[in-house]
């Protein structure tokens, strides 16, 4: 019997659809440009260049990798910014040090070390004293710059600073508060610095030439009460001549952080810009004494923005504070305002819908001590540790494995739910022994 016409016709189509879709998908476009060793005749070898050593050749290969191509290399590649986006380096240029330099100094250092027999003896017997003052101003001079530009970024500093736009504090920026007449209280990358600590003006150190000009500021970037995007701008000091803070302009006079009850932790970050010039910094004057939130209302990235021209960010510094006593006098007395509160509102619990027949699981699978795999799965704690014990150390359900000390989180929603049923007068549930574990 004769197919039907109708089968011809789709089994016409469908060979026709497939080689369309064929041909697309093998089509090709020239190069952009010759390709390697294009110009080379294969068929007389003997007329190539020969290179008679392996110094040659490699002096070669160097020559031609640094040769621009239009074609892209491996480096080039996966060497390229991880962020699409890009970074903008808006800070100082980095110092101008020489790596054999570097290397020289580190090797006179060792040879002067070996050669010293009381050094020796005194690293061998755990007796040498080291001087961390040196220590620190080594590596304030190194790779110090390089850990607080990794410590901000990852405290979202330049986020909410510059807007994404990052620098390198090259400049040591020394901040310290004094409590009582002998104390300070430093400010390091992150460390806590209660309000009642930050109730006078800081003291401010950094290594400056004579004849530059200096700004300081102190801003608050998560207390503000009204804008989510603005900052609170609690010290602002420009035109430092040299590395005295106390003879710079006091544009913005100090106010203390004071961070709302239940508003958690605020950064609160010290900027050092560098100006290459005097500055008129009239227009973000504040008078004094600054009482009200309105005109303290700031944002670092607009200030920096109308001056970028004139000056660059070098130094920072940043501690976190969270409320305590001392707001209250602050908002009350200072401020004149009620002081505001805050309260977390808690999302209400996880309850996962129950089930009529549950899959595997015994009529008393409640009264366990629920633990949850990483996976995912729930199991009860000592079932799935007999389990371990006698087979494979697997899920029962998903089979995945894991290692011998494998993360038993308890599970909450279900020792919950245990605990009820626990204290109900008229259900008594009792373990059961040797059952298989069951899953979910």
């Amino acid at each position: 019997m004769a197919a039907p016409w109708w089968r011809a016709v789709l089994r016409g189509s469908r060979s026709w659809r497939g080689f369309s879709t064929s041909a697309a998908l093998s089509r090709r476009t020239a190069p952009l440009g010759p390709m390697p060793n294009e110009d080379i005749d294969v068929s007389d070898l003997e007329r190539l260049e020969k290179y008679r050593g392996f110094d040659r050749y490699r002096r070669r290969a160097e020559q031609e990798a640094r040769a621009p191509h239009w074609w892209r290399t491996y480096r080039e590649y996966f060497g390229a910014e991880t962020d699409p986006r890009g970074e903008i380096d808006i800070g100082l240029p980095p110092p101008q040090v020489s790596r054999a330099q570097q290397l020289l100094e580190r090797k006179q250092a060792l040879r002067e070390l070996r050669a010293n027999p009381r050094e020796e003896q005194a690293a061998r017997l755990r007796t040498a004293s080291i001087p961390l003052e040196a220590v620190r101003a080594e590596w304030e001079r190194t790779c110090g710059p390089y850990h607080k530009q990794r410590v901000a970024k990852y405290c979202g500093l330049y986020r909410d600073l510059f807007h994404g736009a990052t620098f390198v504090p090259r400049v040591p920026l020394h901040v310290a508060y004094a409590v009582g007449d002998e104390d300070l209280v430093p400010v390091y990358y992150g460390n806590e610095v209660t309000p009642t600590e930050a109730a006078r003006a800081p003291e401010v150190t950094y290594e400056a030439e004579e004849g530059s000009r200096w700004t300081l500021l102190l801003t608050n970037l998560d207390g503000h009460l009204l804008e989510p995007d603005a900052e609170y701008l609690h010290w602002l000091v420009t035109n430092i001549p040299g590395s005295r803070v106390a003879e710079g302009q006091e544009t913005c006079p100090y106010l203390p952080p004071f961070p709302a009850r239940g508003s958690g932790f605020h950064r609160c970050v010290f900027l050092l810009f560098k100006q290459a010039e005097p500055i008129d910094f009239s227009e973000d004057s504040r008078p004094s004494p600054c009482y009200r939130l309105a005109q303290r209302t700031f944002r670092t990235f607009d200030f920096y923005k109308k001056h970028q021209a004139a000056m660059t960010p070098a130094g920072l510094a940043f501690f976190q504070c969270r409320w305590d006593d001392s707001v209250t006098h602050i908002f009350h007395q200072l401020l004149d305002m009620r002081e505001p509160v805050f309260e977390f509102v808690r999302p209400p619990p996880y309850h996962p819908r129950q089930k009529r027949f549950p899959h595997r699981q015994p009529l008393r699978y409640l009264d366990r001590d629920p633990v949850t795999l990483p996976c995912g799965h729930n199991f009860c704690k000592r079932c799935i540790q007999d389990w371990w014990h006698r087979r494979e150390k697997k899920c029962p359900e998903c089979r995945e494995p894991f290692p011998d000390r494998a993360e038993l989180r308890r599970n909450v929603t279900l020792s919950g739910v245990l605990e009820a049923l626990r204290s109900a007068p008229d259900l008594a549930l009792a373990p059961e022994a040797g059952a298989e574990p069951g899953a979910r």
